[in-house]
């Protein structure tokens, strides 16, 4: 009987070890809870990027629906995302802020933003992800929907596409404005 419960544990483990791994494949990695939803943005006050006279501030998030996204020129998926941004932006529907993360030189941020477009009403520089880590930022991209009152309503993790604004963001935006 002992004989046969040594071949036999290792693989109930192994089952055991797969099942977990199978649980695992099923969550989504961009469904990360954000102890921030339903509750204030936090306060901030961020430098302007290099030729600009206003950073962004926390006031700043405060009557009317807005968006705030967290974005760095070295973050390849922000490439990809940036072109939808823009598109919102010239929508007219809903102000864009941008945080400009974990910029090593200020001014590559300014100089990505002039050779792609500004989606951004205003932006702010986080080089030291004081910021982010209030947000409770684990990457770049990631999009927060602020209400009228500068409180967190959704967060994004991950590029906005025609598919994630039009299903997702778009109508969290109009039912706040209800």
């Amino acid at each position: 009987m002992v004989r046969k419960l040594i071949f036999i544990a290792p693989a109930l483990m192994f089952l055991l070890l797969v099942g977990a791994f199978v649980l695992g494949l099923n969550n989504n990695p961009r469904d990360i809870p954000s102890v921030l939803i339903n509750r204030p943005v936090p306060a901030f006050a961020l430098e302007p990027l290099p030729g600009d006279t206003r950073g962004l501030t926390s006031d700043d998030l405060k009557g009317d629906v807005s968006l705030v996204n967290i974005f760095g020129s070295w973050c390849v998926a922000c490439v990809a995302e940036h072109p939808y941004l823009v598109k919102i932006r010239d929508t007219g529907f809903v102000k864009i802020y941008g945080i400009d993360w974990r910029e090593k030189n200020p001014a590559d941020g300014r100089r990505w933003l002039d050779r792609n477009g500004n989606p951004y009403a205003l932006v702010g520089l986080d080089p030291d992800s004081k910021v982010a880590v209030d947000f409770g930022v684990t990457g770049a991209p990631e999009t927060f929907v602020v209400d009228k009152a500068g409180v967190i309503r959704y967060k994004h993790v991950g590029p906005v596409t025609d598919d994630v604004w039009a299903n997702t963001l778009k109508p969290i935006i109009e039912g706040l404005r209800k």
